[in-house]
This record gives C-alpha cells, structure tokens and sequence, in this order.
C-alpha cells in the first residue's frame, strides 16, 4: 500500500535559503557561476583589471621614491660642488700662500671623495642610481617603470654619471699638489661651472620623469576607482534587500518544515488505523 503526503516539502525554499546565507557571509552577490554566469564573468574581469592598476600603482610609487633618493643624492652632490668652488675661489687670490693652497686641494680632494661615494652608494633596493654600479663609475643604466597594465605603458629614466669622471672633475681629484698654484685653481673654476651645470641637468631629467610618473599615478587611481565601482554595482551585496530575502525563506522553511511533520503525523495515523 502507498500513502502520499498532502503537504510536499519544497527543497527549493531550503536551496534559495541557503543561497541567501552564503550571500551574506560573504558580502557578495554573485559567488559562482550558478548565481549568474555572465555577470560572473564579467567581475572576474574587472576585479583582474584592478588587481593589475593596483600594482601599477605599487611601481609609480616605487619609482617616484627612487627619483626622490637619486634627487636627494645630487642636492648634496650639488651642496659639495658649491663648497668645492668657495675653497678653489680662495686659492686663486695670490694672498693666499702655497701651504695654504695645499692645504686647501687636500680638502678639495675630501669633498670630491665625498662625491664620488655618494655616486657609488646610492641605490634603491640594490639599483645603483647615480652611477652603472657600486664599483663601477660608467653611467648608470636607464630604469624602466611599468607605468600601467600594457606592455607599452613605460616610462624611463634618463641615465645618470653622476661622480668626478662623469661631470669632468678627475683632473682636480689627482692635481699635484706642489703644482696648484693661483691660476691652476682659477682654471678649475669653469670646470666647477660645468659639473654643476650637468648635475643641475641630472636633476631636471629626474623632475620630468617624476612628474610623468606623478601624472600616471593619478589617472592609474582615478582608473582603478572607477574600475572597482564597476565591479561593486555588479557583485556587490545590498544586504538590506538579502537579510529581507533571508528571512522570507527561513520563514518559508520552516512552514515547509512544520507541514512535512504534520503530514508526516496523518500518514501515521492513516496507518495505524488501517493496521488494527
């Protein structure tokens, strides 16, 4: 003998009530392909752009910091050069004596080492930037900043020589000193001029790529705001609207629930009435 239920118990009521509980765990509103395959697709896309901008974003930073540091070496650079030409001006005046003038070349001397470790030592993350490496003096190598999410969003670094050799001060580092006298150092004054014109070049090469970097920055963020907003209109949870739904199934699950039992109940009786 077959006894039917008059109340069917809706397992679906029970699926949309699990649903709704996942959606609220997890803020979002599309977790798998099952809850809507194309605009699944469609978030996945823009949230692997904007994974992309953010770390695009990560190397503007990174380089405009390394501009800054490179930047920073070459004013203290600039600083010693500006002393370097006080002490040459006061050796070509002939009131100055010839132990004094040797005197004054050993200082030089320390100023222009001085400038040559800043050369060596500058680096970011282990990227020599004023010079080809810690021990080699060869201009440095152009630095390549992925500026966006395309193989051609690059921006590069002028490249940068940055010590005595490369602003044409190696005569003064190795000058003999029983041989500097007054006019020896007023003809070093115009090589002063000129590393200081070629450092002050360094720097405005470094403003130029800082601020092209600066322009990327802002409209890489501005794309990645807008990049996100659009993922958020489509994957985002309105939690008001689901906790409503939430709480419709559960209601609709229990009533679901509460006639499965009482059915369950009059089949039971039908049963045993019909056994005795």
């Amino acid at each position: 003998m077959q006894v039917n239920n008059n109340v069917q118990f809706d397992q679906s009521t029970y699926l949309n009530l699990n649903q709704s509980l996942n959606r609220i765990s997890t803020g979002l509103e599309i977790n798998s392909a099952a809850d809507d395959a194309s605009s699944l697709s469609i978030s996945d896309k823009l949230r692997t752009e904007a994974s992309g901008l953010s770390q695009s974003i990560d190397n503007v930073n990174s380089g405009l910091a390394s501009l800054q540091i490179a930047d920073k070496s070459i004013s203290e650079q600039s600083n010693i050069l500006d002393t370097v030409k006080e002490k040459l001006l006061q050796a070509s005046t002939d009131t100055t004596s010839q132990d004094g003038r040797e005197q004054i070349l050993d200082e030089i001397k320390d100023l222009l080492t001085n400038f040559d470790q800043i050369a060596s030592s500058t680096n970011y993350n282990g990227e020599t930037l004023l010079q080809n490496s810690s021990d080699d003096s060869s201009e440095s190598q152009s630095l390549q900043f992925q500026a966006g999410t395309s193989s051609e969003d690059i921006i590069e670094s002028t490249t940068i020589q940055s010590n005595t050799q490369g602003v044409g001060l190696e005569n003064l580092i190795n000058q003999d000193p029983t041989s500097f006298d007054a006019a020896t150092a007023r003809a070093y004054l115009g090589d002063i001029d000129s590393a200081l014109t070629t450092i002050n070049n360094y720097r405005g090469d470094l403003g130029s790529t800082q601020n092209q970097l600066q322009s990327s920055a802002r409209n890489l963020f501005s794309e990645y705001v807008s990049t996100q907003e659009a993922n958020s209109a489509i994957s985002d949870l309105d939690y008001s609207k689901e906790v409503s739904n939430f709480n419709k199934q559960n209601i609709l699950a229990q009533i679901g629930a509460y006639g499965a039992a009482q059915s369950s109940n009059i089949n039971q009786n039908i049963v045993n009435r019909l056994l005795t």
